[in-house]
């Protein structure tokens, strides 16, 4: 691990320093980006960078260098702050300059003043995005993304003081005891409990105490107890911190959806916690701020300890979440990375399709079908088509939510993100899948559709019983269908709607012809039963190594972002193909027909490392084609749907 130096413990003081050298010139921003820019590039330093979605808020330092990885859940109004200021000394009129950036309280030092009318000052404008962890993100995805920092935890029990304003006490335990209290939660909670009242607590720190240590939960009671705070979590159970993430530079080049990856400073001030206090004094908020509605300065201002802010210094949009995968394929030790993983495609290939053949129960065709449609992605858009959206309904399903939950179990051990819907009577008039944005507070509230580019849905329809939707049902199920027809969720702004395009995997598992729509059903003829499903299921995946896991996440993962392109000569076969099977069968052979198995050819040939078109792929997806067809032919009327 390179040497704990100020630029992570302590950003600040590097900052100072730029700062210091640097003024009056404006430049001094700009060198503090290339600073930490080029550290992160030594020695792989970015492993050693505590991770907010690997440690608690309570066991990093306050002012440090974070990272978080995130999508951006809603995007706040840009905000003014004093990018340079002056203080003075009102004693000897001393004069200081400070900078304001990555700050969220001006700071003097004491017997100083901040001269508000100082003609040095430099008002600046930044960004506030308000972030979650990428919905529905794998388990294996975020243990895998920084082994080297558990280990290095592990081997050195290693824990930041939650606050630098005391001393916590659980620093005078042993490491024995600390790691006791890490296997066994409850008896942390019971020594905080015990704690509460006493200790060696000066003036008001036990509530910043309280706060620092608060679990991130979905919900949080305030001490005074105003209502709840909701985190605004897409999905329902997700845990993890919430972040305002407080961007400086090219945030137009950031929208709603997108997943970062940020390094920034952490702040969890409590000062920054004032607006949650019912019983403040108006007089200390700015009087622009006090225009705001209550409830909106409840969202925007959250407890610091439950949605701490991230101040960032470096951001980048992420082309994947696959930490198995270089970040950037482009860069040219992501090129030999990829092009040592091709060379042994194919044995990869086959092991998956095995994997996935006794995961279906025997069927092979299934299982071709399964990894086409997981490497499947939305590659371009002509007027509001989207292109590459390859959404299968696996129908044939037995009437048992075991084999589909294992089945989504598989899934979810293969990609990075995904989500089971259980398309339940219940969930569809009782779940929230649109987001909607709320005017008194101010934001877009989240719903079960605002997801990941690349997020893996798996749609359960094997849970649908008769019943009657209602308004909201009704609702949700049309967004469904508009998410897999046009790969775009229609967000709720009471007065007008609003397109969000997305790429969302859609697999719909049913017992007859789904009531979604679809771009491919393939009917499920399975070719062995097992006596007992749930110990055949959890059979497979403890049957394969761990590394064989890994190199199916990768591949995976990898094709999706392979570039594809059919020649002109093939081109040109392949519509002389296809009118000769008009010609043969004109009545059951359409356009449609066509542009799927151009879909199946395209995805055949990646799957193969492939990124054109050859003509043994052209064939071999007109035989799986065929194979598909003449399957659900062999089916006859299944719960009233014509399969």
């Amino acid at each position: 691990m390179p040497c704990v130096a100020d630029w992570l413990n302590n950003p600040f003081s590097i900052v100072q320093g730029i700062f210091a050298q640097n003024v009056p010139n404006s430049d001094w921003e700009k060198k503090v980006t290339e600073y930490f820019k080029e550290k992160l590039k030594e020695n792989n330093a970015t492993n050693w960078v505590p991770s907010l979605n690997d440690v608690p808020v309570h066991y990093l330092k306050p002012n440090s260098l974070v990272k978080f990885r995130c999508m951006v859940q809603d995007m706040f109004d840009p905000e003014f702050y004093m990018g340079v200021y002056e203080t003075v000394d009102p004693n000897t009129n001393a004069r200081v300059l400070h900078f304001g950036k990555y700050r969220d309280v001006a700071e003097c030092g004491p017997q100083q003043e901040i001269d508000l009318n100082s003609t040095q000052t430099v008002t600046s404008e930044r960004q506030t995005f308000y972030c979650v962890p990428v919905p529905g993100e794998s388990a294996w995805s975020v243990v895998v993304l920084n082994p080297q920092f558990y280990a290095y935890i592990s081997a050195n029990q290693a824990r930041v003081s939650p606050s630098t304003s005391y001393t916590p006490s659980r620093h005078k335990r042993s490491y024995e005891e600390d790691e006791d209290m890490d296997l066994h939660p409850s008896k942390q909670k019971e020594q905080h409990m015990g704690n509460s009242s006493g200790g060696d607590i000066h003036g008001c720190v036990e509530p910043k105490r309280l706060e620092t240590e608060a679990s991130a939960g979905h919900h949080l009671i305030s001490p005074n107890c105003s209502p709840p705070l909701d985190l605004n979590f897409p999905l329902p159970g997700e845990k993890g911190p919430a972040c305002l993430v407080k961007v400086y530079e090219s945030w137009d080049s950031f929208k709603v959806n997108d997943v970062l990856e940020v390094y920034g400073i952490l702040s969890v001030d409590p000062v920054l916690s004032i607006v949650n206090n019912e019983e403040r004094d108006s007089s200390a908020l700015d009087p622009m701020e006090c225009m705001d509605t209550a409830e909106e300065q409840r969202v925007h201002s959250p407890p610091a300890s439950l949605v701490p802010r991230i101040h960032v210094i470096l951001a980048q949009k992420l082309q994947h979440i696959n930490p198995l995968l270089p970040a950037c394929l482009n860069e040219e030790e992501s090129k030999t990375f990829v092009s040592n993983f091709m060379s042994e495609l194919s044995p990869v290939r086959a092991e998956l399709l095995g994997f996935l053949t006794h995961a279906l129960l025997g069927d092979s065709l299934a299982a071709e079908y399964l990894i086409l449609h997981l490497i499947s992605t939305v590659y371009a858009r002509r007027d509001v088509l989207p292109l590459g959206k390859f959404t299968v309904n696996l129908s044939g399903c037995p009437r048992n939510s075991i084999f589909t939950e294992h089945i989504y179990h598989i899934i979810q051990q293969l990609v990075p993100a995904s989500y089971r819907l259980q398309m339940t009577i219940e969930n569809m008039n009782h779940s929230r899948f649109i987001p909607h944005k709320d005017y008194a507070a101010n934001r877009l509230v989240s719903g079960v559709l605002q997801l990941a580019s690349n997020t893996s849905l798996v749609v359960d329809e094997t849970q649908l019983e008769q019943g009657q939707l209602d308004t909201t049902g009704v609702h949700n199920v049309t967004a469904l269908g508009n998410l897999i027809t046009w790969q775009k969720v229609d967000y709720d702004f009471n007065y007008h709607q609003m397109e969000f395009p997305c790429n969302i995997n859609v697999l719909i598992t049913s017992e007859g012809r789904s009531l979604l729509p679809s771009d491919c059903q393939v009917h499920l003829q399975p070719q062995i039963i097992p006596p007992n499903m749930e110990e055949y299921m959890n059979s497979l995946l403890t049957a394969v190594l761990p590394s064989v896991l890994n190199k199916f996440r990768i591949y995976l993962s990898l094709l999706r972002l392979l570039d594809y392109s059919i020649s002109d000569e093939v081109t040109k076969a392949v519509e002389e193909d296809f009118v000769e099977m008009r010609k043969n069968d004109p009545e059951s052979i359409t356009a449609d027909d066509l542009h799927r198995t151009l879909l199946v050819a395209r995805f055949l040939s990646l799957s193969a490392g492939q990124t054109t078109l050859s003509r043994e792929r052209w064939l071999r997806a007109k035989q799986l084609e065929a194979l598909r067809k003449a399957r659900l032919q062999q089916q006859t009327c299944v719960n009233g749907n014509e399969l």
